[in-house]
């Protein structure tokens, strides 16, 4: 039987001239985005169309990306399990690495259950999904990363947005509200700013009205604290003070994919109820084994955030020195905002001829008028990497 034609057709023609335009647009604003191609592994050194850089724009914080242990027991437990799991979790995809690695994870944050995504973009949208509806009410901070936000467009609940990092706005707004259900949702660390999220002002606001805290901790995992448990860890407060905690394996642990913990309860629901959960594909066991291992690491060796935290110094000390003005930001993000779309991308460019790879940030994924270079910094970098940088940046920005 031939198919039947459609009632409404559109020439390839057409639509290629309508988004042709469209593409002009962001070039012409500035603000057109185009792909890196690596040829190396991650590192402070990166392999770019055969020419070695420096790069400060990996969020492999600890440096684990390329450890050879982690590479050796992602190839051992794909000899054990192959490369793929083959199902979703919840029909035949869930092996004992993954198993193995949620009940760690727990350990390691003190909750009682944890459960793996494949992303963070997909446990963000499982997570408000499962637990927000029409009736609903979800508040953000207005620097959010755009996963959290799209997660509340699509859970079809009001949205409420209060100003960054304002908890005193917050309680405002969670005071007058009436929906049968709040959620508040927030960054841990700003992924663009680098700053810390105010913790326990959010908490005690979302405590006072009867609002769940939810945080994202993706940039803090690994990174803040004493025994790297993040942001929390940081606020010095408990794991069972937060409802629901976010992180992700692919920043500071190295590899790939997320996890939501909490209770044993919540964790049950998102099995039921998340819908990026239960339609999806699981990620490799062998990936599983890989973030078993760099869980390990992240937590023997400690060094790893020490040195982390010199680096940042050392750059923050070195920035002031040659004139350049930062943020607050203490963590591994360092922003420099230039304002401007063309100077973000010249200054990259500039950066780039001296060897140096750092990535221009425009918007939408910042606000208008707050173009920058986003400088990020891992413990794979030495000392002398960040004196080659702040050589770089004060030839492309000379004090006046």
């Amino acid at each position: 039987m031939p198919p039947l034609p459609d009632p409404h057709p559109v020439p390839s023609e057409d639509l290629d001239r309508l988004l042709s335009a469209g593409l002009e647009s962001r070039r012409r604003d500035q603000l057109y985005r185009s792909r890196v191609v690596l040829g190396s592994p991650q590192g402070p050194e990166v392999l770019v169309d055969g020419q070695r850089y420096l790069g400060f724009c990996s969020n492999d914080y600890l440096g684990l990306a390329a450890d050879p242990r982690v590479r050796d027991a992602w190839c051992e437990a794909a000899r054990q399990y192959g490369v793929g799991s083959g199902a979703s979790h919840l029909i035949v995809g869930h092996a004992q690495p993954h198993h193995a690695l949620e009940e760690e994870l727990a350990a390691f944050l003190g909750t009682e259950r944890t459960l793996l995504f494949s992303t963070g973009y997909m446990a963000n949208l499982g997570i408000v999904s499962a637990l927000a509806g029409r009736q609903d009410e979800l508040f953000e901070d207005r620097l959010n990363h755009a996963s959290l936000i799209d997660a509340a467009l699509l859970s079809r609940a009001r949205l409420r947005r209060y100003p960054h990092a304002d908890g005193a706005a917050l309680a405002e707004l969670l005071a007058q509200s009436r929906s049968r259900r709040k959620l508040v949702l927030t960054d841990g660390v700003f992924s663009m700013d680098g700053d810390v999220a105010p913790l326990p002002r959010l908490l005690a606001a979302a405590a006072a009205n009867g609002a769940w805290l939810v945080v994202d901790d993706a940039h803090g995992i690994g990174v803040l604290g004493a025994t790297g448990r993040g942001t929390l860890e940081h606020h010095h407060l408990q794991s069972t003070q937060v409802p629901v905690l976010m992180g992700t394996l692919g920043k500071a642990l190295g590899t790939f994919g997320a996890f939501v913990a909490g209770t044993e309860t919540l964790v049950e629901t998102l099995i039921q109820q998340a819908r990026s959960y239960i339609y999806t594909t699981a990620l490799p066991p062998a990936l599983a084994a890989a973030s078993r291992m760099s869980l390990r690491i992240a937590q023997e060796e400690s060094w790893r955030r020490d040195k982390l935290q010199d680096l940042v110094e050392q750059f923050r000390n070195g920035a002031r020195q040659i004139g350049l003005s930062l943020g607050g930001s203490a963590t591994p993000i360092q922003p420099l905002i230039l304002g401007a779309n063309d100077k973000a991308l010249g200054a990259a460019r500039a950066l780039r001829r001296r060897g140096i790879l750092v990535s221009p940030i425009r918007p939408p994924t910042v606000p208008a008028g707050r173009a920058r270079l986003r400088l990020t910094f891992t413990a794979a970098h030495e000392s002398t990497h960040v004196e080659r940088l702040l050589i770089a940046l004060e030839e492309v920005f000379p004090c006046p």
